[in-house]
């Protein structure tokens, strides 16, 4: 039977394939292969959501090894939620990158780009399955320096110098993690992390547990892009391939979120973050910053990619603000707005990578009148920017509804009035949008282009079609995070 097998072939599918490709060197075959790597950790990811659905853990121990001894891949509802968001996004970004990659990577770096891509699926599937410190920090390695890669990959030169930026700062935030585990490691003498949180509360108040939690948060939200380390997002996400973009924007920051949740919950415990520390106020001020600096500063890009790069530090904002309520409702909305800025934002570089295979470039500059030559594209991009905005109808409204119930719950009706007034910036950068695409004249060179081909445009809209189908039928996003929540919460107590 090949299912008990499930939690590491997850892993082990991609991770071995990337070596393949490598031998064999040519571009479509490790497309091919990088494409059914990815809905088999879909398919995998689907049925593991539904084996831990009534509440129970998987549990697979590597090498026969019983944890706490040997490392442990460790399932329930929370990491299943991850693992089908981080699958499905793969699934749907690997059909798209075949004539995106073909037109913003030089030919004899295909067989490169799906290495890396794999690499990096195999990375972010690892950290959301193991249930082991050590190997978390490994894998969250694996997909970090695959991830420098695939941003060098791009045609402009400055994605070099964004590379090199991300791998600085990932660099300092890997290190502060490591030594947060190793700290760990020294105060409990296990790295399984159900293990260490049996064993925290014997030594929970020393400083070194203290320094580890500050080590690890600090880290963690150099990964995640929590304001203000976020300035490595930015020209990662403008410079990069539109493949890459789309995949690390709904993918790789959501897989930090995890992480801290993890952290946070499992591990030290909800009691010893919230209430004996200030974790909550530090993280509600820093959302804040992120929810209106950061949009503040998307209002005045000139570049669509790094107007919505700045958009997604403001929507990681909204997610550790639903964390820092420390509520079932909060821990809700942060959840569900993982998984809702996924779709949307994987949608909306999608629908940008049609502009950059016509344009080359995506400049408010150079999209005068666009609308009216690619409006299938054009319109794919108003309905995420609604999504951003949060019109109900769309994935955007239910997060930022729990968000405002939350603030409610907590008698914080200034909160709940700044979640709407946060929103009304997100109306000014998509605003701009509309007016250039649809409210100019076309130049010589828009009004001959034409939209990207079908294999492009049908992934990008089965995003899009997500935004709004999620925004309508809300059982499965809201009820899989509420379960998440309520499992987070009940583990840390």
């Amino acid at each position: 039977m090949i299912a008990p097998h499930f939690p590491v072939l997850q892993v082990v599918l991609p991770l071995l394939a990337a070596p393949i490709m490598v031998l064999l060197r040519s571009g479509r075959v490790a497309w091919v292969l990088a494409t059914v790597v990815s809905w088999a950790a879909l398919g995998i990811a689907l049925s593991l959501l539904a084996q831990v659905a009534d509440g129970s853990v998987v549990s697979y121990a590597i090498g026969s090894w019983p944890p706490p001894w040997g490392i442990e891949y460790r399932i329930d509802r929370v990491n299943a939620f991850l693992l089908v968001l981080v699958s499905l996004i793969a699934s749907v970004v690997v059909v798209y990158s075949r004539a995106s990659v073909a037109a913003e990577v030089p030919r004899e770096q295909h067989y490169l780009f799906y290495t890396m891509y794999a690499l990096c699926l195999a990375g972010l599937l690892g950290i959301a399955a193991t249930g082991d410190g050590f190997n978390l920090f490994v894998f969250l390695e694996i997909s970090s320096l695959s991830s420098y890669v695939l941003i060098a990959l791009g045609r402009d030169r400055r994605a070099l110098m964004a590379s090199y930026q991300y791998l600085i700062m990932g660099t300092i935030g890997a290190t502060f993690i490591v030594i947060g585990v190793g700290l760990l490691y020294l105060m409990t003498g296990t790295l399984n992390l159900a293990d260490m949180a049996s064993r925290l509360p014997q030594v929970t108040e020393t400083r070194s547990v203290l320094a580890a939690l500050a080590f690890l948060t600090v880290g963690i939200s150099l990964k995640l892009a929590l304001f203000p380390l976020h300035l490595w997002l930015p020209n990662a996400y403008a410079y990069a391939p539109s493949a890459v973009t789309a995949f690390l924007a709904a993918t790789a920051t959501k897989v930090s979120v995890y992480v801290l949740l993890r952290f946070y919950y499992s591990v030290f415990g909800e009691s010893r973050v919230f209430s004996a520390l200030p974790m909550g106020e530090i993280l509600l001020v820093l959302s804040l910053g992120a929810m209106f600096i950061a949009s503040t500063v998307a209002v005045f890009q000139h570049d669509l990619k790094r107007m919505f790069a700045y958009s997604s530090v403001a929507q990681i904002g909204y997610i550790t603000l639903g964390v820092s309520l420390d509520s079932a409702t909060g821990l809700t909305a942060g959840i569900v707005h993982l998984f809702n800025h996924a779709l949307t934002k994987g949608a909306l570089f999608l629908l940008l990578g049609s502009f950059a295979l016509r344009l080359g470039a995506v400049k408010f500059e150079n999209i005068g009148g666009i609308a009216r030559v690619m409006p299938v594209t054009s319109f794919g991009i108003v309905l995420g920017g609604l999504s951003l905005i949060g019109i109900p109808g769309t994935v955007g409204f239910v997060s930022k509804w729990y968000l405002v119930l939350a603030a409610f719950d907590r008698g914080a009706w200034w909160l709940a009035l700044l979640i709407v007034l946060s929103s009304l910036l997100a109306l000014i950068y998509v605003w701009r949008f509309v007016e250039a695409a649809y409210f100019r004249e076309p130049d010589e060179t828009v009004a001959k282009l034409k939209e990207a081909p079908a294999e492009m445009l049908v992934p990008a809209w089965l995003m899009v079609g997500a935004c709004i189908y999620f925004g309508l039928d809300t059982g499965l996003t809201v009820g899989g995070a509420s379960q998440a929540a309520a499992e987070l919460l009940r583990s840390g107590r």
